[in-house]
């Protein structure tokens, strides 16, 4: 990576946190992000970050293993706050010296940050707004990743341009901060950089790598796909306050309507209650996804997407995705 040094003096605290040779992560795709993707990612320069999703302790194990065994280099695991088995998970990434743990989806139990740094290993977590990221960093997390609502999967309510405007010049100085929703051009990465981001997170871009294993079906929605198409979902009723999701419009985008309108009523009828209406419809989602990029069902299943999918044009290595952005960066620093 030489030939990129005003890059790689841009990325060099992304780096350092990171113990990669790019300060590019691949964002935590639930059934893609696993180990063929992560350890290409990884091996290639950037640094992998392993989707725990709805994993249980048992898989989470044999997938850090498996990609232990694949990866030249480090990698990080993302593991999603409401999962009921969160510390438990948190001990098969201290048995496996998992370096670096991003915590994802909301405020992180209490207790799950200290058992993480007490394993040696640096936390990683989303910050929707300026006020959680200093919270997080009072907490002492050891990173942040701001997303903007151009993502694909769960998304807040604010753009990233807006939210890299209102964080990184708080806090930019205190920890790394990682920029990611909607970059696809190493352009984009550059004026992150130069706004004080110490790297970047892409997940989009990298669906359709040679070494994704997500279905051909799924991947001919995302090179034919384009921005106007990853739609955020819809919630029905202001009970069920549904955090939104991006993906590709299909009959899935519909179903998924339609089960909050059931979930609703089942709420209504005293059938369930709050928590178990929640989690039927994380299940939907768990669900639709899988069934979409495993089995290659794009009409009934989800296609999360962001809104840089147009910019997602052939199947190519993660190796070529990486030095594609790389050198877009450097000429756009050069200028």
């Amino acid at each position: 990576m030489t030939n990129h040094p005003l890059t790689s003096s841009a990325m060099a605290r992304g780096t350092a946190f990171l113990g990669s040779e790019t300060a590019i992560l691949c964002g935590a795709m639930s059934w893609v992000s696993e180990r063929n993707l992560v350890s290409a990612i990884s091996n290639a320069g950037g640094f992998g970050v392993i989707a725990c999703g709805a994993m249980t302790p048992e898989l989470l194990d044999t997938e850090i293993a498996a990609t232990k065994a694949l990866a030249t280099r480090p990698f990080g695991v993302n593991l999603i706050t409401m999962h009921p088995q969160l510390m438990d998970l948190i001990a098969v990434c201290a048995k496996h010296g998992v370096g670096h743990v991003v915590l994802a989806g909301g405020l992180p139990p209490k207790g799950s940050i200290e058992a993480i740094k007490e394993m040696g290993a640096k936390v990683v977590c989303f910050a929707p707004a300026l006020t959680l990221a200093k919270k997080f960093i009072r907490s002492g997390v050891d990173a942040l990743v701001i997303e903007g609502m151009e993502a694909g999967g769960h998304i807040g309510p604010v753009s990233t341009s807006v939210l890299a405007q209102e964080i990184l010049p708080e806090v930019a100085h205190e920890v790394p901060v990682f920029v990611a929703g909607g970059i696809g051009r190493g352009s984009a990465i550059a004026a992150y950089l130069e706004m004080g981001a110490a790297g970047v997170q892409l997940g989009t871009r990298f669906v359709c790598a040679h070494e994704s294993i997500a279905h051909p079906a799924f991947k001919k929605a995302f090179l034919r796909g384009n921005a106007r198409d990853a739609v955020a979902s819809v919630q029905v009723d202001p009970r069920l306050p549904v955090i939104p999701v991006r993906a590709l419009k299909n009959k899935g985008t519909e179903e998924f309507t339609a089960k909050q309108r059931e979930v609703a009523a089942l709420l209504d009828a005293g059938g369930i209650d709050m928590n178990e209406a929640q989690l039927q419809i994380e299940h939907f989602w768990a669900g639709a996804l899988r069934r979409a990029v495993i089995d290659g069902d794009v009409e009934n299943g989800s296609l999360m997407a962001g809104q840089s999918v147009g910019m997602v044009t052939r199947e190519e290595s993660a190796a070529e995705i990486i030095a594609t952005l790389m050198a877009e960066t450097e000429a756009a620093l050069a200028h």
